[in-house]
């Protein structure tokens, strides 16, 4: 059964699967990045680990994987194929996909890895049909990946989409980009997590607990995640106003609260345009697994002509 290889390498952990024509997951792994060893030791994880699965697949469906595709975090070169700068992974300037296809013998496509998960909830999931989106996943931090009729929108320096950098509190709190007052400093993850336990006075509490907090109606609660909120809106809107998307896929582990999140953020965007139309505002449908997914996506586009006729490596 013809099958490419998708790896999704995170900070802490990489996920990976065959993937066949039909987008189906004929084989699915995880192992640890292994980042406490030190970079060199993150990127010979991931050269054994596409082995291991090439080697999987040649067994198991009678031919080996026809090409791969890799998604990584930090700043990517995805025409040039280095893997540039990934703080969490302490590396820089590595030519992965050359690595890759070398160990491989196979073709093999680099992406950013909030982009190939945008490339995916476009293609197969929550964006599935819109002709322009933005998928934006609030994690612990914030970033963005601009759809445009199918394909992702990385810009001149593959730096588009950086949404969690938009000031939407100028003077605010310094971020370790160097500005101050970021979106991301607000409204991720990680700063309604560190807003909640400063409000209760408990280290351990998180978003998730700030979460069923507000559902309970703790009005504590409710005053930090509207804080969130109101900034996330004011982020959404200035990108809205400059890329006027179809549909607005929010992800990452905040959208996970579901309405609790969605009817205010809905109502707080609703108020604030103006002039511009106001799109679709819709949670990813892909979960975790959007990063894989999109990571085969690229590798089946190496294998397609701009015609949609395939090609053998």
């Amino acid at each position: 059964m013809r099958h490419v290889i998708a790896l999704d390498v995170g900070g802490t952990g990489m996920k990976a699967a065959l993937v066949a024509q039909d987008g189906a997951l004929l084989h699915q792994a995880r192992r640890a990045t292994g980042r406490e060893r030190g970079p060199d030791a993150v990127v010979e994880g991931i050269l054994d680990f596409a082995a291991e699965l090439s080697t999987h697949g040649a067994e198991h469906f009678g031919e080996p994987a026809s090409a791969a595709g890799v998604a990584v975090p930090g700043i990517v070169d995805a025409d040039r194929g280095i893997a540039s700068y990934a703080a969490n992974l302490g590396w820089r300037d590595i030519p992965l996909r050359d690595l890759l296809a070398d160990r491989l013998g196979i073709p093999v496509a680099l992406g950013h890895d909030v982009r190939t998960g945008g490339l995916a909830e476009g293609r197969i999931g929550a964006g599935q049909g819109a002709d322009r989106f933005l998928f934006v996943p609030l994690g612990t931090g914030i970033a963005g990946a601009i759809g445009i009729a199918g394909r992702v929108e990385a810009g001149a320096h593959g730096f588009a989409g950086e949404i969690g950098h938009i000031v939407v509190r100028p003077g605010g709190s310094a971020c370790p980009c160097g500005q101050r007052g970021c979106l991301e400093r607000y409204a991720s993850a990680a700063a309604v997590s560190e807003a909640w336990a400063a409000a209760t006075g408990d280290p351990d509490a998180d978003a998730a607990d700030c979460a069923k907090s507000v559902a309970s109606g703790d009005p504590n609660a409710v005053r930090v995640w509207q804080h969130a909120i109101d900034a996330l809106a004011d982020g959404l809107v200035t990108a809205l106003t400059l890329l006027d998307p179809r549909t607005l896929i929010i992800g990452g582990g905040l959208a996970e609260a579901g309405d609790t999140l969605f009817t205010p953020l809905r109502e707080a965007v609703r108020q604030r345009v103006t002039f511009q139309k106001l799109p679709q505002i819709v949670p990813a449908a892909l979960g975790d697994t959007a990063g894989c997914l999109g990571a085969g996506l690229l590798a089946w586009d190496l294998l397609t002509t701009t015609d949609g006729t395939e090609v053998t490596p």
